[in-house]
């Protein structure tokens, strides 16, 4: 059974998971004034991209095309990529040194930051304190106690803080929502998740541009608070594929999964996570694994197992599975709900008994309830159902809810109580990979277990 998604009626029938409700948003006087219509240019919320990477370029790309947003201001550490972004805004866009210019410019409401991992937290409360509401790519945090930070910024700010991990804004991931909170699974007890690549790119060995070299790259903007290293473009261009800027895997791709198993689930953090992996393949190129596997277990009742490898893709780049007692929902290029028909076959058992007590065991209602459907009652079942969607993609979306929520001072779709938990997460996998221990979460601190 095939059927499109009314992707306006399932944004408009889906509540935001976060904990953050009772947070106190602010507007300052040209947000406000941009929805007023009074005195901003064609009423629009002028954004300043903080980071103008590959991954920067897609997000504006979409931006440029949404009406209510003016791309304003660009900063980056490679001058390259910097100036190919101000040509995409045809030149409308000022160029700035580098964050603290940006975000002590004039008519900015809102920023983009695109930064590797470790520079998060730094650039975020910057731009909180600086009044400026923050659309942040995934994950929020470098470590998790950043987290507990970044809440505060938001708490004494009062600005709107939205985590780019999109795929929550996916009309399948909110009609798979909807599913799960129906029942029609029965009691889910395990979710099954895979992100696997087995590619150079895949595994983030980018192709580095022929015109970076010191003059082109500022170094010492992209360290910021990480360890001090000789000058390297492959640490530069490929900072995922090191311990002193990311999280790896874990915070690159696990972070995706966990979102969306928080907000499908409308669960908030395990209470335990055991994880193991390593680094057996691309040993020259990283200091993170290519391979990991974890488990977590949730109060609410479920545990998830989540795999990743970028040493092999035919078992499946990506999918997550959600198993119930009355079937499985999964959640991949399309979503797909498959019904669970389970028919007690205790035959081979009972043949062995005297033949008295077989009699009376087939006699039983209860035993021709359960059993004799699948012996001499022929039945027709449901088949498995499966949705597509069209229209715009997740980013899109995600970002029209980032100012849907901006406009109406309400907290987005992944505030920042998600996009922490979700990111501690991630975490907490690295450090049971790395420790060969189980890590605990304090739900006292909304926090990791010290």
């Amino acid at each position: 059974m095939a059927n499109n998604i009314n992707r306006r009626e399932f944004i408009k029938r889906s509540a935001a998971t976060g904990a953050g409700a009772g947070l106190t948003l602010g507007m300052n006087r040209r947000t406000e004034a941009a929805f007023n219509n009074t005195d901003s240019p064609n009423g629009r919320i002028a954004i300043g991209f903080i980071g103008t990477g590959a991954r920067a370029h897609q997000v504006m790309g979409d931006v440029l095309k949404l009406p209510g947003f003016e791309v304003v201001a660009l900063c980056d550490a490679y001058k390259g990529r910097l100036g190919h972004a101000a040509e995409l805004t045809k030149g409308r866009a000022k160029v700035y040194k580098d964050h603290r210019e940006l975000l002590a410019a004039p008519g900015i409401d809102a920023v983009y930051i695109g930064t590797p991992d470790h520079l998060h937290k730094q650039h975020a409360i910057a731009a909180l304190e600086a009044g400026k509401d923050v659309y942040i790519e995934k994950p929020l945090t470098y470590t998790a106690a950043e987290g507990l930070e970044i809440i505060a910024a938001v708490k004494k700010t009062g600005r709107i803080l939205q985590v780019g991990s999109q795929n929550i804004s996916a009309p399948s991931q909110i009609k798979a929502k909807e599913i799960v909170a129906s029942g029609r699974l029965g009691q889910i007890t395990m979710i099954r998740a895979t992100v696997n690549r087995n590619t150079a790119g895949g595994a983030w060995i980018y192709p580095i541009p022929p015109d970076a070299n010191p003059e082109t790259v500022n170094w010492e903007m992209f360290l910021g608070s990480a360890p001090k290293h000789p000058f390297s473009l492959e640490r530069f261009f490929r900072w995922r594929c090191y311990e002193d800027y990311s999280g790896g895997m874990a915070t690159d791709l696990f972070v995706h999964v966990m979102t969306t198993i928080h907000f499908v689930m409308g669960a908030q953090a395990p209470d335990m996570v055991t994880a193991a992996g390593s680094l057996y393949r691309w040993k020259g190129s990283r200091d993170v694994p290519d391979t990991l596997d974890a488990i977590m277990q949730y109060p609410e009742g479920f545990t998830v197992n989540l795999s990743g490898t970028f040493n092999n893709q035919s078992a499946g780049e990506r999918g997550i599975q959600i198993l119930g007692t009355k079937g499985t929902l999964t959640l991949g290029r399309d979503l797909i709900f498959t019904p669970d028909y389970p028919v007690e076959d205790n035959e081979w058992i009972v043949d062995s008994w005297p033949s008295e007590l077989q009699k009376a065991y087939y006699n039983d209602p209860k035993v021709i309830a359960a059993e004799m459907p699948r012996r001499w009652e022929p039945k027709v079942i449901e088949g498995e159902e499966r949705w597509g969607s069209v229209g715009p993609d997740s980013t899109t979306l995600h970002f029209q809810n980032f100012q849907t929520a901006v406009k109406e001072r309400k907290q987005p779709v992944e505030d920042v109580y998600a996009g922490h938990r979700a990111a501690a997460v991630a975490h907490m996998i690295n450090w049971s990979a790395k420790h060969k221990k189980p890590v605990y979460w304090d739900r006292s601190r909304d926090n990791v277990k010290a």
